[in-house]
């Protein structure tokens, strides 16, 4: 434990941020975050921008499954509905990305609400089940529904903000990133009321949580509603990104991403959702780059890129076993030894 951090108070207790090296770094960050796009070239800004939708929809996820308990595979169809949402505003109305993204976000909201229902009668693997089964729905849906352009999707304009076209990385990083961060701040904020720490208690324990006066069903509803919407707003940013919205864009593969993004970070932690989706999103890239780097890798791409994926599975595999409590725990030990360095005891 810290010592030196005594609180008078119990809002100074609750503060996100308690001392000032904390805030130092978080103006560093931001400082960081606002010289990027000016010294970047367009792969990375792409990237940045891939790995910020990755991190709102991984702490959508880390609500419902790290907060609350609650196991889902639905993340990428809940993505989707939201996605779907944005593109059909956009094409057939025209309306302001705000709207659309605030759209995408409720009805996504809507869907995780009613695929939440079964949440009181089952739980872990039973339940993940049942959100895999409303993935394959979605699914079905998004291909065969006229309004969502069948197999062949939708096709959408960019947005726009005060007239001009956010149609490249550099323009559209000033909507993804900021949009990003209100959704953690958010987030961090939540568990700091009555309704994060509800949601803490029944992932803890639900029955004693229910001896409390917490009414359970309501509160699981609402997790998986507040993760769905975080889910769709993602999806929505993603629409804009791509700008074309096809039954492919989100398979089941996307939610098992995200699901391990926040095993690796860390269940239970905004941090931990945050680098859990960076990890996930940058170290395939990464060992892409390596790859391309050794002699002769671009003739042997094809035996390589097996080996690259392997290695990724691997290092995903060393984390749950060597640090099951992911990269945030990893992260809470380098503080805890530089809030003691140079001393040991």
């Amino acid at each position: 434990m810290r010592i030196g951090t005594f609180k008078e108070s119990y809002v100074a207790d609750a503060t996100l941020f308690d001392s000032r090296t904390q805030k130092m770094w978080l103006a560093i960050a931001g400082a960081l975050l606002l010289l990027f796009p000016f010294v970047a070239s367009d792969y990375w800004l792409y990237l940045a921008c891939l790995v910020a939708i990755n991190v709102a929809s991984a702490t959508g996820l880390n609500i419902l499954t790290g907060y609350t308990g609650l196991v889902s595979l639905g993340q990428a169809a809940f993505m989707g509905l939201g996605a779907y949402t944005v593109a059909i505003l956009q094409t057939r109305w025209n309306l302001p990305f705000a709207v659309n993204l605030l759209a995408g976000g409720l009805v996504a909201m809507v869907g995780g609400i009613v695929v939440g229902i079964p949440s009181l009668r089952v739980k872990g693997l039973y339940l993940a089940i049942a959100t895999i089964a409303a993935s394959f729905i979605a699914h079905f849906l998004f291909a065969n529904l006229a309004i969502t352009g069948g197999t062949a999707g939708i096709s959408m304009p960019p947005a726009q903000l005060f007239g001009m076209e956010l149609d490249t990385s550099f323009r559209l990083y000033w909507l993804i990133v900021p949009v990003t961060i209100v959704m953690l701040i958010g987030a961090a904020n939540l568990f700091r009321t009555r309704i994060g720490r509800a949601f803490i208690a029944i992932r803890d324990r639900d029955i004693s949580a229910e001896v409390l006066g917490i009414p359970l069903l309501r509160y699981k509803l609402l997790s998986f509603g507040l993760s769905s919407f975080y889910a769709g707003v993602a999806g929505g940013l993603w629409a804009y990104f791509f700008r074309v919205v096809t039954p492919e864009s989100f398979p089941l593969l996307m939610s098992i991403f995200f699901l391990a993004a926040i095993i690796v970070g860390g269940m239970g932690s905004i941090l931990g959702g945050i680098l859990g989706a960076v990890f996930m999103t940058m170290v395939p890239e990464l060992l892409k780059l390596i790859v391309d780097l050794l002699p002769g890798g671009s003739e042997y791409t094809v035996f390589l890129s097996p080996v690259r994926t392997m290695l990724f599975g691997l290092l995903i595999i060393g984390f749950l076993v060597f640090e099951p409590l992911g990269l945030a725990e990893m992260w809470r030990r380098i503080r805890r030894f530089f809030h003691l360095w140079p001393f040991r005891n």
